[in-house]
Parts: structure tokens; sequence; C-alpha cells
């Protein structure tokens, strides 16, 4: 098994284009043609758990949060970053990284944290916008199955539970081709009429490259006609944060406790109960107090994220519950993520959660 395969299967569900301008998700250390012997997967990286992958003979890491966020001049060990590079580089241990990428997938890190709370009817707080486009070809009718399917197979056609989405339209196009042409029907320097259908169909920005060469292979013409339209239509896919609902409406002190216990949290900060029970339940993992107010339009009765000031909790203006379970708690369930998704893809690599702790939080209780 190669690095380049198992970010390419990463980035497949997870696309780099999802992470934020501050982000640096991807292959951090190591060349994406090094053969590999296992992975180990881990929320941090921290100095031990470089050692627990020497111990463990595995030369790769997959952490949620970079280890590198911005640039290093120098490694001389005056900081366990810098004392972790330099050691991974000297054990030859790649390291791999999917953060807000993941974090703003359907499937991802807020997808654990409703499938741990038992939430249904789960969709993005905030869907992706500007992240769709449209493509429309112009086909002769005879070939338009085959290049649909073409399209369809490289991730083209997709709309929320739908797949396999396009319009199509037959009419009647023309063509001449000069002395230079081999054209597929008609004859050089003679205009030509063919019945041909137009197909359009949505894609995700960051598939363009694939979806045209699939059509360009595809299709029988020496030259394809097609147009690309920028969409402002919501991506269901992919955004900030999620919301769902409780099977049953549920008391609000007796949600609190239970999500402290599904989280194990040692402490659960919460602003003044409502009084009233909770049904729609919106999350995310790590920092997500800015997404407040999104919660609050969505009307959702508690909103549960890490990281929240202090004069934060006053934003909650008796609209809604703020339940702060602390960063490392509201994304513990990553590695859950990681391990779910390689080892139903590569069922026979070795893939092993890592058993330090990386939380650098104490409590005292």
């Amino acid at each position: 098994m190669q690095i380049r395969q198992i970010a390419h299967f990463i980035e497949s569900i997870a696309p780099l284009s999802f992470q934020e301008s501050y982000d640096n998700s991807g292959l951090i250390i190591g060349h994406p043609e090094d053969e590999i012997s296992g992975i180990l997967i881990t929320l941090d990286i921290t100095e031990e758990v470089i050692e627990e992958a020497i111990n463990r003979k595995l030369n790769m890491v997959i952490a949620h949060h970079p280890i590198i966020f911005s640039g290093l001049k120098k490694l001389t060990g005056k900081n366990y970053i810098e004392r972790c590079v330099a050691k991974a580089i000297k054990y030859d241990i790649a390291i791999y990284s999917a953060h807000t990428n993941l974090d703003g997938v359907f499937g991802g890190v807020n997808s654990k944290i409703c499938e741990k709370l038992q939430l249904q009817n789960c969709r993005m707080l905030i869907p992706m916008q500007g992240f769709l486009k449209k493509l429309v070809t112009f086909v002769p009718s005879a070939d338009a199955e085959r290049v649909r399917t073409a399209l369809f197979e490289t991730g083209a056609g997709h709309i929320g539970n739908y797949d396999s989405c396009s319009f199509n339209q037959t009419g009647t196009g023309s063509f001449k081709g000069n002395e230079l042409t081999n054209p597929y029907i008609g004859e050089k320097n003679k205009l030509h009429f063919e019945d041909e259908t137009r197909i359009e169909t949505i894609f995700p920005k960051h598939l363009q490259h694939t979806i045209i060469q699939a059509l360009l292979k595809a299709h029988p013409y020496e030259e394809v006609a097609y147009d690309i339209y920028p969409l402002d239509n919501e991506f269901p896919l992919g955004g900030t944060g999620m919301i769902g609902e409780l099977v049953e409406p549920m008391e609000e002190m007796t949600f609190l406790q239970n999500l402290k216990k599904t989280f194990n949290c040692p402490v659960v900060k919460y602003t003044r109960l409502l009084g009233k029970p909770i049904k729609t339940v919106a999350v995310c993992g790590g920092a997500g107090s800015s997404f407040l107010n999104k919660a609050i339009a969505q009307k959702a009765d508690i909103f549960i994220s890490g990281d929240f000031k202090y004069h934060q909790f006053f934003d909650a203006e008796q609209q809604i519950i703020i339940a702060d379970i602390g960063h490392f708690e509201s994304e513990q369930f990553t590695k859950e993520v990681f391990y779910e998704l390689l080892t139903k893809k590569f069922p026979k690599f070795a893939v092993h959660l890592s058993e330090n702790c990386t939380n650098p939080v104490n409590y005292l209780i």
C-alpha cells in the first residue's frame, strides 16, 4: 500500500477543497509513493503518539488536527511541534491530516456526533454555497446513454439522496469540419445536421477536472461542445455543523446528563434551562461558538460544541441552551470515523487506534 492510495481515498470522502483557508490538511510529512506498513489513528500528534507508532512499527500516522499550521523556520526541538516533526522524519513516519475538510463533510466529524446522540433527519447546519456547478453538453442521441453513464460514474448528478440526475432534451446540432478534421459523422467541408441530446447535470466543483476528462473520453466527437455554469444552490453534503432531531423529546437535565455520559465529559458547561423538552439538536465539533446564531435561526433547542468564551454564553438570550462539552470531548470520536472508513475500504490492511489520550486539558473535580 502506498501513501497516495490512502490519501486519495480520504480525499474522495473529505476533499481538500472543503478545508478552511487557515487549515493545513493533507499529507504533511512523507512522499506519496512511499510504501506504508500500517496506520496509527489519533486526534492529535504528540511526542507520545510518534513514539507509539515507532514501537508498534507503524510508519503512517493519520490525525484530525495538523501538527503544522504555519511555516516552520527551524527544527531545533524547542517545542513539541518541532520535536514531533524531527522524530517523524528521522524514523520515516508519514503524517497525514484531515481537519476542517472532515468537519465539513456529511459522514464526517459532526455526523459521528449525531450518531452518538442517536439523532435522526440529520442535515448540515450551514450548507455550503457556491460549491456546485452545472455541466451542459451536446451528444449524438445514439451515444447519449454512454456519455451520461460516464458522467454519473465519475460523480456527477448527485442531488441529496438521489443520484444519476440529469435533464435531457433532443434537438438538432450543426457543424462543418475543415480539411484538418476527421469527423465522427458527416464529411469534411460539408455542413452536417445531427440529431443530438442536450445533457444537463450538476457536480461539486472539486470534481471538475475529473468530470471533464470523463466527458472527453466518452464523447465520440473530435471537438466536444460543453458549457460549465457556477450555481448558487446549497450543497447539502458539505458545510458547517449539523442539526437533527431526537426520536422522542427529552427533558433538559436528562438530556444533559445523557450527553455527559455519552461523551465521557468531566464537566458540561451550559446556559440557563428553558423549561421545555429538547427535540431539535444542533452540533459542531471543536470550536463552534461563532455558529450559535445559525443554531438559533434553525430553531434548535440546544447547541452542543466547545470553546465558548464567558461572554458568549450570554448570547443564548434564553432562546436556546448552549452546552459546551470541550474541544477534545466533542471531537474524540473522529478516530472512529477514520477507522471505519479505512477498514471498510482496506479490510486487510493494518489500521490501529492510538492508545494515547491526547487531551491537553485536565480537570480537578
